[in-house]
């Protein structure tokens, strides 16, 4: 008899936590969403590890740590300004014989999005400047000042999101160091994912670039899959993926991984 009551107890109590749980997989799965959209109204902090191989004859590996803030502002009751900043720490190892391993910061990628806060069936629009900060050491970075014209353009619908971001930079003449080469290149980022019910991503996008000075494309196709999870009230969305190289300008690399810890801060 008493195991039939704690039988009946343990079924209401678990009754009970459905609603409660199923609303904490909703959130989830709706920040996992969020997530997919560059320009959403959420903070959030990735941190991006990248390992790519192999450059040069020596087949030498590059680490790169990507630390990402995205900050949304609100302008007023239209427009969010969204500030993305791209942070790279990068470790590379000797790619010819004689030459030397270098560890430290590179170049920082600043962008800000104006987008306005009404959707329309979905469709997200941003536009905005993106600002090159010679923030890298002397073997990692351009030792240029730069800007130009950022865009993004996405819709979401069904659980997918689909759509292309894309910037183009260019070096200013008299700013920076003259002895190095001038930066003109262009970024193209179409992307496409789908969130399920649970909040796992699985995502697909061509993180693609080209060097006018060089006339080279480097085109890295990856491929991912993240879940959200929470650990003591924190939504922290993890993964990874690897990559393949369609193409690149120069000697390497012919494959890479990624893994990713985003911590996500909901308003």
């Amino acid at each position: 008899m008493r195991q039939r009551q704690t039988a009946f107890l343990f079924a209401v109590a678990a009754w009970a936590l459905i609603p409660a749980l199923a609303q904490a997989q909703d959130d989830s799965a709706e920040l996992a969403k969020k997530l997919s959209n560059p320009v959403s109204n959420l903070i959030s902090v990735p941190f991006q590890q990248n390992y790519d191989c192999c450059y040069g004859p020596e087949d030498g590996g590059r680490y790169t740590l990507n630390v990402q803030p995205v900050i949304p502002v609100s302008l007023n009751q239209d427009w969010n300004v969204i500030i993305r900043t791209i942070v790279p720490i990068v470790k590379k190892e000797h790619a010819y014989p004689g030459d030397d391993t270098a560890f430290g910061l590179s170049d920082t990628t600043q962008s800000f999005f104006f987008s306005p806060k009404a959707e329309h069936d979905g469709v997200v629009w941003a536009v905005g400047p993106a600002i090159l900060w010679p923030t890298g050491e002397s073997d990692l970075g351009t030792k240029k000042w730069g800007a130009g014209p950022t865009a993004l353009l996405l819709k979401q619908e069904h659980g997918y999101t689909y759509g292309v971001l894309a910037n183009h930079i260019w070096s200013f003449a008299d700013a920076g160091n003259h002895d190095r080469e001038d930066v003109s290149q262009t970024f193209i980022q179409p992307f496409l994912s789908y969130t399920t019910r649970t909040a796992t991503t699985w995502g697909l996008n061509a993180e693609s670039t080209y060097n006018w000075k060089t006339k080279g494309w480097t085109v890295p196709i990856n491929a991912t899959v993240t879940h959200v999870y929470k650990f003591n009230g924190q939504r922290v969305s993890l993964g990874g993926g690897f990559r393949g190289y369609a193409t690149q300008d120069g000697v390497g690399p012919e494959w890479g991984l990624r893994f990713i810890a985003t911590f996500l801060y909901p308003k």
